[in-house]
């Protein structure tokens, strides 16, 4: 399992980018698309306050 980081480097510490393994700075919507596509086993995309974030088991 590829290891999801949040930067918190957004609006009130909000995570619009993430570390993904090796990968640095990967926009939130990206890390949301792939996780989508099943290419992160164990990690789910969970809505809060509307926005599609990254979750990890």
């Amino acid at each position: 399992m590829t290891k999801i980081k949040g930067q918190n480097g957004g609006p009130g510490g909000r995570n619009e980018h993430y570390d993904v393994g090796s990968r640095k700075n990967v926009p939130r919507r990206n890390i949301v698309a792939e996780i989508k596509r099943g290419e992160h086993p164990g990690a789910h995309v969970v809505k809060i306050n509307d926005k599609e974030c990254p979750r990890q088991s």
